[in-house]
């Protein structure tokens, strides 16, 4: 193998141990508090607010994909038994030099979220150290490890609505949508490998009809205009409830990992039904055209 293979080699590795395909969806999350902080009126008229979104996904970018690289260096001798294809335990890729790339990449979203404002870069902190955290000690807890994942998410879309800091206060429970969607997600996910149980996978759908009940609550304000998002909660049980309903009757490996697949894109049908909700139509199908692109990147790089 001559250098240049080589080096090739070690560079999609590493981007693979990034999960560049939940990357975009993490970018979901940011547009959508764009859109509920109400900056998409303020960048129409200045580009002040473009050039904040901007350093708020570098910002989103960095968090999400120091994250999962942490979760592989943490789970190197397990993914050596259950999973040794993966980059770290097949040799493509080293441990120190996944330790040094998820430092850059959290460090760099850290920076890039300071920029905007010293909320936003508090937030940042906040997802970073809860990523590490489930990485190295939540995940393996039945209850807290749902939830610490929830909250990373739940705080990646309160960052993207510290572009506007004043209403990270008034709109604070978004994130409780997030947390219960990925906790939903998290839940499933333990089955991944060796299969789960009916019991399990029944949290799991009971959680996901939570989220859609909340995203249709949000019709209760004044600001949220409810048929304008109903078509994208439409789409998002479509996509979600039926490999969730599937694993729940059979909780194979092979239904778990294609329901979690699916949820995990779907987040950015989630998003943009509040983006669609709180900034209109136009917002909404910006975010949802993500998905195809995630899809696609799906197809390249693991999502799970």
């Amino acid at each position: 193998m001559n250098t240049a293979t080589f080096t090739s080699d070690r560079i999609w590795a590493y981007l693979q141990i990034m999960r560049p395909a939940n990357i975009v969806t993490a970018w979901a999350d940011i547009l959508a508090g764009f859109a509920a902080s109400g900056s998409i009126v303020l960048a129409n008229q200045d580009t002040t607010s473009l050039v904040s979104l901007g350093w708020l996904l570098l910002s989103t970018t960095g968090l999400y994909g120091g994250g999962v690289v942490f979760n592989d260096v943490f789970d190197a001798e397990l993914d050596a038994v259950e999973r040794p294809e993966r980059p770290i335990p097949s040799g493509k890729a080293s441990r120190e030099g996944a330790i040094i790339l998820g430092t850059l990449l959290l460090s760099v979203s850290i920076i890039s979220a300071y920029q905007v404002s010293w909320i936003s870069a508090i937030l940042a902190c906040g997802v970073a150290f809860f990523a590490v955290f489930y990485d190295a000690i939540a995940k393996h807890h039945p209850i807290f490890g749902p939830l610490n994942m929830g909250i990373c998410r739940g705080g990646n879309l309160l960052l993207g609505i510290s572009i506007m800091p004043v209403m990270v206060a008034e709109y604070w429970f978004l994130a409780l949508i997030p947390i219960v969607y990925i906790a939903a997600i998290t839940v499933l996910s333990r089955g991944e490998v060796s299969g789960g149980k009916s019991s399990t996978a029944v949290l799991a759908v009971t959680l996901i009809f939570t989220v859609i009940l909340g995203l249709c609550g949000l019709g209760f304000l004044n600001n949220y205009r409810i048929l304008t998002a109903l078509p994208f909660v439409i789409v998002l049980a479509v996509r979600v409830l039926q490999p969730f309903i599937q694993a729940m009757r059979s909780p194979s490996p092979e239904y778990i990992r294609a329901a979690v697949k699916a949820g995990v894109l779907s987040l950015i049908v989630l998003d943009a039904t509040i983006s669609a909700g709180f900034a209109g139509l136009p917002s909404g199908l910006l975010v949802f055209s993500l998905l195809p692109i995630s899809m696609l990147l799906a197809q390249m790089f693991a999502v799970t």
